[in-house]
């Protein structure tokens, strides 16, 4: 995906942080508009009612003619309503009804009244509040139940009272303007302090990306945590664990090219000379083809050592490996080399006990390889050759002993470095059929214990004061027993 479409964590965090804020704010300005409404409706209701209260109060009952039922009779002056006027934007209708909803004053045409009187009113009354349209325009009505008596009779008269809504439309928009204009500066201010903590808390990432994009190629120093948040700390510990990684690889292979170069170079030489040599007739053609033949065995075994310890290192970056059954593989590498035992006359004596350790199955063979091998190699014809496998606590011991001239002591971590075999040592003598010399054997072997988290010992032993023979002992962890609930 091209970095221009892909999701900015600055835009995530603004997102994230202004539109629940902007939904909020929205809402709570509905709600508060509505609450103002509500507010300004019970305000000029309370017009209304002191309107109506006012026709009330102007109602009297008058005798009828011949016996007749009192009427209700309203003495209602135009001008008397004048005064709950509040301008001229607004009018006032009304109509009074008598106890048998006559029409006693008033507009004729207003709507009948609504007599449904509400559970709870803001107004201790018998009145009624809804809204209702007149002569095509929405008014707000009030009704209410005005009780009129007299000496000999006494009712209950109805009286009502419409207000057009032009003020309250005027009000309602005053009242939505200032409170838009008061959440729209609220956001904006909550937009800015957004903006601004946003830009805050990604200024170390930034400032990683560039320390990261500034750094010359190769550099794979380890990034410096000390200024980082705490959110990020793991994705710095984990980037300078890859970074580790990286520089240990390209110092490995940086290694194994100059070695390679550097080893290769001597063999070719020498091919090189013999062939000049052959070329010239310098010595017979067999002689010639023989030594032809040893170095160009030498160099193959060397570049099949390198090959190897490249090997051992690309499998280390692979992680855990599974579980591999040591004794079948001890046994199967004794069997592939016992006709180079058979050759020397070794008497090669195999005791292994199952031990599952976990490893790759090719460096468990290698490393087997190379040690009996170099026994083999370094044993005298007709000596016993011992390879044991057992447990001991939590450990795999491989245990290979030969009865050879052992180890010069002075050589000690040496001999596990590669090309250090020195004059007369048996180091680069494990496994390299032709190349003694080369230094690699012992390092593979260490190189591949050291991935398998276990020890190389190569021990001296003596009986009565002498040496008797070389113990190249391993020590492998012994893989974890698999749960009983599983």
């Amino acid at each position: 995906m091209p970095a221009r479409h892909r999701a900015s964590l600055r835009r995530q965090l603004l997102l994230g942080l202004l539109l629940p804020t902007v939904a909020v704010v929205a809402l709570n300005t509905v709600l508060l508009y509505r609450q103002a409404l509500a507010a300004a409706d019970t305000a000029y209701d309370r017009t209304l009612l002191a309107t109506a209260k006012s026709i009330g109060e102007q109602l009297s009952l008058a005798a009828g003619a011949g016996g007749a039922a009192a009427r209700v009779v309203a003495s209602v002056p135009y001008s008397a309503l004048e005064a709950f006027e509040a301008d001229s934007r607004s009018r006032l209708f009304y109509r009074v009804l008598g106890f048998d909803d006559e029409l006693v004053s008033g507009f004729a045409d207003l709507p009948p009244p609504n007599r449904a009187l509400p559970d709870r009113s803001v107004y201790a009354a018998l009145v009624h509040f809804y809204d209702d349209r007149y002569r095509d325009e929405p008014v707000r009505m009030a009704v209410l139940l005005q009780p009129v008596a007299s000496a000999d009779n006494q009712g209950m008269a109805t009286v009502q009272v419409a207000e057009t809504l032009e003020l309250r439309q005027t009000l309602a928009r005053q009242i939505l303007l200032d409170t838009v204009w008061r959440q729209a500066m609220l956001l904006a201010l909550i937009a800015a302090v957004v903006l601004w903590v946003v830009q805050r808390a990604t200024r170390p990432v930034r400032g990683v990306s560039a320390a990261i994009e500034q750094r010359p190629a190769g550099d794979l120093t380890p990034i410096d945590t000390g200024q980082a948040p705490r959110e990020l700390l793991p994705l710095l510990e984990a980037t300078n664990h890859v970074m580790q990684r990286l520089a240990s690889l390209l110092a490995h292979q940086k290694r194994f090219v100059r070695d390679a170069a550097h080893q290769l170079r001597t063999p070719l030489a020498v091919l090189k000379t013999q062939l000049q040599s052959a070329r010239r007739g310098d010595m017979p053609a067999e002689k010639a083809f023989d030594e032809l033949t040893h170095t160009v065995d030498g160099a193959i075994a060397l570049a099949n050592q390198m090959l190897a310890l490249a090997k051992v290192e690309q499998l280390r970056q692979q992680g855990d490996a599974a579980v591999v059954d040591a004794e079948a593989v001890v046994r199967e590498v004794a069997l592939d080399l016992a006709p180079l035992a058979a050759e020397r006359d070794l008497m090669l004596e195999v005791d292994a006990q199952p031990a599952p350790v976990r490893a790759h199955e090719w460096m468990l063979r290698e490393l087997l390889r190379n040690l009996l091998h170099n026994a083999i190699r370094h044993s005298p014809r007709g000596a016993p050759l011992r390879l044991s496998l057992a447990t001991q606590g939590r450990h795999a011991v491989l245990t290979i002993a030969d009865a050879g001239p052992g180890l010069d002591p002075a050589l000690g971590e040496r001999l596990f470095q590669p090309f250090a075999a020195g004059a007369g040592s048996r180091t680069g003598a494990a496994a390299d059929t032709g190349a003694a010399g080369s230094g690699l054997g012992l390092a593979i072997c260490h190189e591949i214990v050291d991935t398998l988290a276990g020890t190389l010992a190569l021990d001296n032993r003596r009986v009565h004061g002498r040496i008797a023979g070389l113990d190249a002992v391993v020590r492998l962890p012994l893989a974890p027993a698999p749960s009983a609930n599983r």
